[in-house]
C-alpha cells in the first residue's frame, strides 16, 4: 500500500478546496447574472423610425438603452437617419416591450445631443419614465474582464425580445472613427481626430449589425462600461449573420458620462 506524504496531501486538500470555492462562486456568479439580466432587460429599446401609415410602421434600425432619469434613450451616433421625412409624418422613434402586453410600444424620440467622434448619442423621450441603467467608471476596466451584452443582434427578425450575449474584454486597443459625413467635423470632432486615435474596447463576443447601442455590462451590477459600436466583418455584411467574426467594438462609457454631463450642464445654463 504506498503511502502519501502529508505535504501531497496538504497540497491535494488545498486543490479540492480551491475548486469548491471556485465552484461556488462560479454559481453564485451565475445566478447574480440571471437576476442581473432580467433587470437589464426592462431598460432595453429598439431605436428606429415611425411612420403610421407604413407597413410596418416601426423600421427598426439599432438598439438603445435607457439612462439618466429614465426620459433618455443611449443609441450610437450611426443608428439615426440621416433625414426623416415630415410630409409623411416620420418620426425618430423607440419600440418599448410592455409587461403583460404582447403588443410592444412605440414612442416618439428626439435628438438631444449626439457625439460624432465617439459615435454616441441621446435621445429624448415624454411621458412615462422608464428604469434607467447606471453608468460606471469605464477607467477601471480591465482585459480579461467579463461582461454581457444585451441588444436586438438581428433587428426585427426575432422580433422584439431582446437577447443576451456573454463575453470578456480581449482587448484596450486605440482605433478613430471616421465620421460619415463632412457636416459632422465639428470642432470637438475636429480636434479630437488632430489629437489621433483614442482606446476602445475589443470584445470577444458575438454581436451582429443590429447590437450596434447595446449597454455593454458587468454581469454582478448591470453598471453600463461600454457602448456596442462596431461588428468586426469578415466578408460582406450579410456574412456577418451566417459566419460571426466574435470580434466586437465598444466604445468606453467615459465618453458616454462626458456626453451625458455636457447635457445637464447645457440645461443647467438655459442653453
Amino acid at each position: 500500500m504506498s503511502r502519501v506524504s502529508p505535504s501531497k496531501a496538504i497540497c491535494r486538500a488545498c486543490a479540492v478546496v480551491a475548486a469548491a470555492a471556485a465552484f461556488t462562486c462560479h454559481g453564485a456568479l451565475a445566478a447574480d447574472a440571471r437576476d442581473t439580466i432580467a433587470r437589464v432587460k426592462a431598460s432595453i429599446v429598439a431605436v428606429g423610425t415611425y411612420e403610421r401609415a407604413r407597413t410596418p410602421g416601426f423600421e427598426f434600425r439599432g438598439t438603445g438603452f435607457v439612462a439618466g432619469n429614465g426620459n433618455i434613450i443611449v443609441t450610437n451616433a450611426h443608428v439615426l437617419p440621416e433625414i426623416v421625412d415630415p410630409a409623411r409624418n416620420e418620426s425618430v422613434a423607440i419600440l418599448v416591450s410592455v409587461r403583460g402586453s404582447a403588443e410592444p410600444q412605440v414612442r416618439e424620440a428626439k435628438a438631444l445631443a449626439i457625439d460624432s467622434g465617439a459615435d454616441l448619442a441621446l435621445l429624448r423621450i415624454d411621458g412615462a419614465p422608464l428604469p434607467a441603467l447606471s453608468i460606471m467608471d469605464s477607467d477601471a476596466v480591465r482585459e480579461g474582464q467579463e461582461v454581457l451584452i444585451t441588444g436586438f443582434p438581428i433587428g426585427a427578425v426575432l422580433g422584439p425580445f431582446p437577447v443576451t450575449h456573454r463575453g470578456m474584454i480581449s482587448a484596450i486597443t486605440p482605433i478613430a472613427i471616421p465620421q460619415r459625413r463632412a457636416n459632422e467635423l465639428d470642432a470637438a470632432v475636429v480636434h479630437r481626430l488632430v489629437r489621433g486615435t483614442f482606446p476602445v474596447f475589443q470584445l470577444d463576443a458575438t454581436a451582429y449589425p443590429g447590437s450596434s447601442g447595446s449597454p455593454v455590462y458587468d454581469p454582478a451590477t448591470g453598471a453600463v462600461l461600454g457602448v456596442v459600436n462596431m461588428v468586426f466583418i469578415k466578408g460582406t455584411r450579410e456574412s456577418a449573420l451566417t459566419q460571426p467574426s466574435g470580434i466586437t467594438y465598444a466604445m468606453p462609457a467615459r465618453h458616454l458620462q462626458d456626453l451625458l454631463s455636457a447635457n445637464a450642464s447645457t440645461k443647467a445654463a438655459g442653453k
